[in-house]
Formats: C-alpha cells, sequence, structure tokens
C-alpha cells in the first residue's frame, strides 16, 4: 500500500518523537516517499539531520524554509506539499499542536501546512494523562474528528513522568496499520464527480419557539461528505440544524424545514452524478404555524389540535426524473423492516437503499456506529455488521463507484 505514495510525516515537540524514526524507516522500506516537518520543539528531541537521513530529504523546520529546489519553491513550499502528499502523520501530536489545528492557528511550518492540506491526515496524540484527559484536549478531539481528521487514540501504560495511563504513541505497527487503512478507504476514485448528500433532520415550526422534528443527529450524513470528499469528489452537503461542524472540502448549505431541504435538492439536483440522501426529512409539518409563541394562559382547553399536511417527498420527485443519476435512499424502519425497504426501493426508484433499525444496539441516534443492510435493484441484501459510519460511508461509495463503472 505505500509503494510509491508520497506522505507527509509531521514531528512535534513530545518525548515519543523518536518513535517517528522507526516508522519513517518502515515507510521508506515499504516503497514510500516520506517528507518530514517538524516543529521547533520536536528538535529538543530529535535532530532534524536524523529525519533528513532516514527520508532522504531535506527535513522542513521554519515557516520559510531556505531551500529552492524540488517542491519547497521559496514562499508557497506549503502548498506544493499539501498538493503533492498522499497521505499525512502527525506523530507525537502535543496537547498545543491539537488546540492549534482544532481552531485554525497557523504560527508554524506545521500548523500552517495543514491548514492548506489536502491529503487525509491522521493525529497521533501523545501527552501525559492528565493532559490528554483534559475536557479541553477531548474536545479539541472531537472537533478534528468532525472536520474529517482521523485520530488515532494514545495507548495506556506508564507514561514519561512515572504516571500511568493513556498518553502512550502507539506501537508503528499500529500507526503503520491505520495508515494503510486510511489510504485504502481514500483512493480518490471519485475525483471529480459531483455529489450531494444531504444530512440531519427538519424542523417544522408550530409557532415561533416550537417545532416537530426527530432524533438524528446528522452523523450519518456528515461521514458520507466526508468520505467522499476524500475520494476527491466535489461534495454539496445539505444539512438541516445539527451541532456538526463541515468536513473538509465539503460545501455546505444550511436548512431548517422540509421544504427548505427540497427546494435546495431540486435546485442543484441537474449537475450531481450521485444523490445519496441520508437526511431524516419530517414526513408532515403544521398547517398553519403560529407567527409568536402560543401561550399557555391563553389556551381555553387543557388539550389543543395540531393540523399537520404532508411533505412534499424529495426523493420520489428526484426518482421522477432520474435521468441516469444515481439515487441512494435510506430507510430507518422497525418492522417488517425488509419488506418496507424494499417497496421504498423500488416506488422511488432507487439504484440501491440502505437499511437499519435504530433499536439495534450500535444502530441509535448520536453514535458514531451503525449496522445496516444494503439492498440492491434486485433486491440483493448484503447485511453489514458493527462498523463506524465512517466505514458504513465508504462501503456506500464503494457502490456508487461501481455503478458508475458500469
Amino acid at each position: 500500500m505505500f509503494n510509491g505514495r508520497k506522505i507527509l510525516i509531521g514531528v512535534t515537540g513530545g518525548i515519543a518523537a523518536y518513535k517517528v524514526c522507526f516508522v519513517v524507516r518502515e515507510l521508506r522500506k515499504a516503497g514510500g516517499e516520506v517528507r518530514v516537518v517538524m516543529t521547533d520543539s520536536a528538535k529538543e528531541f530529535v535532530s532534524p539531520l536524523t529525519f533528513s537521513t532516514l527520508s532522504g530529504n531535506e527535513v522542513v523546520v521554519g515557516t520559510f524554509p531556505t531551500m529552492m529546489g524540488g517542491l519547497l519553491r521559496g514562499s508557497t513550499w506549503h502548498i506544493d506539499l499539501s498538493r503533492w502528499a498522499d497521505l499525512m502523520l502527525i506523530a507525537p501530536a502535543t496537547a498545543n499542536t491539537i488546540a492549534k489545528i482544532a481552531h485554525g492557528f497557523a504560527d508554524n511550518a506545521l500548523t500552517t501546512l495543514v491548514l492548506s492540506l489536502r491529503c487525509p491526515l491522521i493525529i497521533s496524540p501523545a501527552m501525559d494523562v492528565d493532559m490528554w484527559e483534559d475536557p479541553r484536549t477531548q474536545e479539541n478531539v472531537i472537533h478534528l474528528k468532525e472536520l474529517g481528521f482521523f485520530v488515532l487514540p494514545p495507548n495506556e501504560g506508564e507514561l514519561a513522568s512515572g504516571l500511568v495511563g493513556p498518553g502512550r504513541l502507539p506501537e508503528m505497527e499500529t500507526i503503520l496499520k491505520l495508515m494503510e487503512n486510511v489510504l485504502e478507504k481514500t483512493q480518490r476514485n471519485l475525483e471529480g464527480k459531483k455529489i450531494l448528500v444531504t444530512a440531519g433532520p427538519t424542523y417544522e415550526p408550530i409557532d415561533a419557539v416550537r417545532f416537530i422534528s426527530n432524533r438524528s443527529s446528522g452523523r450519518m450524513g456528515f461521514a458520507v461528505a466526508n468520505a467522499a470528499a476524500l475520494r476527491g469528489a466535489e461534495v454539496m452537503l445539505v444539512s438541516g440544524p445539527v451541532g456538526l461542524q463541515t468536513p473538509r472540502n465539503v460545501a455546505r448549505v444550511d436548512v431548517q424545514t422540509a421544504e427548505e431541504m427540497y427546494q435546495a435538492v431540486q435546485s442543484r439536483f441537474g449537475e450531481q452524478e450521485a444523490v445519496i440522501m441520508v437526511a431524516a426529512v419530517a414526513d408532515y409539518t403544521p398547517i398553519r404555524p403560529v407567527e409568536g409563541k402560543i401561550k399557555k394562559e391563553n389556551l381555553r382547553e387543557e388539550k389543543i389540535h395540531l393540523e399537520l399536511r404532508q411533505t412534499k417527498d424529495i426523493l420520489q420527485s428526484l426518482g421522477d426524473k432520474k435521468d441516469g443519476k444515481i439515487l441512494v435512499g435510506f430507510a430507518l424502519e422497525t418492522d417488517d423492516e425488509v419488506q418496507n425497504a424494499k417497496a421504498k426501493l423500488k416506488r422511488k426508484r432507487l439504484d440501491f437503499i440502505v437499511l437499519n433499525n435504530p433499536l439495534v444496539e450500535g444502530a441509535g441516534f448520536g453514535v458514531d456506529s451503525n449496522v445496516v443492510s444494503i439492498i440492491d435493484k434486485l433486491g440483493k441484501i448484503e447485511r453489514l455488521p458493527k462498523l463506524s459510519k465512517f466505514d458504513v460511508a465508504n462501503i456506500i461509495l464503494d457502490r456508487v463507484v461501481e455503478i458508475l463503472k458500469v
């Protein structure tokens, strides 16, 4: 997997920096081309000369490197390297560097490069246990994951301080295995393809402060958008109200209601090659929402009657004018699951449908995993085990790639 691949290694100022020397050596032995970028603090643990010798290339340390040959053309070196690489690894990633990347700082060579990076990025934290478990560090890690970065959790064990707990840099074999997996899942086989993804719930207003909605967190749709962008697709993400960060290299349109999502999808449908409808769009919306807030003391009876009408069926409308585009739908079912999903697949003229049951362990709302079955137009069912939503997203995209090649 590493043969002929272009790999960037970022090294920050942690005691585990010496372990990264072995990673660089193994990558070179496997046929990879490696370039190393270090922070000033990293030089206190391993010299740039060591990494230069192991990688066979000059090491970037300062924001304004002096070398002018090859990829490093003066002031645009970070752009050149960011476009050159197939994959980047930062190890060890200190709490300080994690915080900077999470909040978009570009105050050294490494963080400047990350801000312009186009390839997948793996971040491997290593620090003392109290720093790792600090709520601010954990919040930054969550933020990085939402942005579409891969975070390899640290191992537990004895730390440089003498304390015992999570904070150790994982072993070289673990790091290399993850790098292989990421390279495999982010092959740029959707380069230039335009894909629209919907995600999240919709809010159907009852009055100015109340609404009808559902428990969708948007995580599955955002995982699909992130995975498609990593494969080189031009991704348009139409999202209902969620608290998630937009994945890197994804264009995003925020909507509130089912009608707004309908209009956003319809206006962009013509230019897409595939549409993956992950959003949990409300089936009904109040006919006459109140402009202000309904005051309890103004109600004369204990009960109120809410009159609803059906919302527009976005996926059905797309299927009616499919015109060779790939359409993928999701079916969340709790009863007669396969039968209902197959009926939806046929009725809406989908290429395939992804079925899941929120009552199954690992497939609920607001979690990072899912348990799904994929049903194609011929009725063939592929039942998948519990997987991360990112892995499910990649399996879905594999099916899209297969159809595009036909």
